[in-house]
């Protein structure tokens, strides 16, 4: 037997199979929503997984090839790698008329409204009473908040320059990161060793963290080896090419480094070979999927 339906009752099912999709369809994108929120990564158990870019980049107190001291050119540099996470070496904080007795740091966190830590590895009295103390040494921008901070004096033989270890603790859309920054002797493979034994010790303990930094030494040498025992250099893994950084005319050296824990994967990494006139070292910046604490 046949039967047929009234207008109205087939308008009535009509409008009931179409809520019913709404629901179905409102409930796969919350879920979307939801996986959106933690990186899509996301494992239950307090941990989050999100995609950051870090920079290293030794600026040469601003100074760039022609000779001149430009730090809107540094930040043109920063702002068009579309980094996150910036660790600076040779970054000048009220130290000579080389720089105009400039706050780099705080200047360079103004022009890309980016927030800025300072590591002053040679502090000096001001010239004058009242005037800011002679600074010199490391810094790291982030566009996300930075929760806490330190620096801490690397060992050194008495004819050599201080060094530092700079870390910021970062939350990146609520996943914490550790970021080291770090810009080791220049003429000393002894200090070298001291120092990168030092960081060893201190990575150990953190998880996620991206070490980054001038290195001045040679990817075989022995005190790159002491940072290779521990952690995962992200050229050899995600680069092409010889990530060569130094000088910026004719590069001939990769001693410019960013190096990762575990849960830092770096996913691609790369000399920004265009920038020659910014600085005497060339930038690299490594995108990293980091799987972190959540913060709060």
């Amino acid at each position: 037997m046949k039967t047929s339906l009234s207008l109205g009752s087939w308008v009535t099912r009509v409008v009931a199979v179409t809520a019913l999709l709404l629901a179905a369809v409102l409930q796969m994108t919350g879920a979307a929503g939801a996986a959106s929120d933690d990186g899509g990564h996301g494992n239950g158990n307090g941990r989050a997984a999100r995609v950051v870019d870090v920079m290293t980049f030794n600026i040469h107190h601003g100074a760039g090839a022609d000779g001149l001291v430009d730090l809107e050119r540094i930040a043109g540099v920063i702002r068009d790698s579309g980094a996150d996470v910036v660790g600076l070496q040779e970054v000048d904080r009220h130290y000579s008329a080389r720089s105009d007795w400039a706050d780099q740091a705080a200047e360079l966190a103004d022009l890309l409204g980016y927030e800025v830590v300072f590591g002053a590895n040679i502090d000096r009295d001001p010239p004058a009473a009242g005037q800011p103390r002679i600074q010199y040494g490391t810094a790291i921008l982030s566009r996300y908040p930075i929760l806490d901070w330190s620096n801490t004096w690397l060992s050194r033989s008495p004819n050599q320059e201080q060094r530092g270890l700079l870390a910021a603790e970062i939350d990146v859309r609520g996943t914490r990161l550790t970021v080291l920054n770090t810009h080791l002797a220049a003429s000393s493979q002894t200090d070298r060793i001291a120092q990168t034994a030092e960081i060893a010790a201190v990575v150990e303990r953190q998880e996620p963290t991206v070490l980054v930094g001038d290195l001045n030494a040679l990817p075989d040498a022995p005190e790159i080896g002491t940072l290779n025992d521990v952690l995962t250099d992200a050229w050899t893994v995600s680069g092409r090419g010889d990530g060569l950084t130094y000088p910026t005319d004719v590069p001939k050296s990769r001693i410019d480094y960013l190096f990762t824990t575990p849960s830092a994967k770096p996913l691609t990494t790369r000399v920004l070979t265009q920038v020659t006139d910014a600085s005497d070292h060339l930038p690299v910046v490594s995108r990293l999927l980091v799987k972190g604490p959540i913060t709060g």
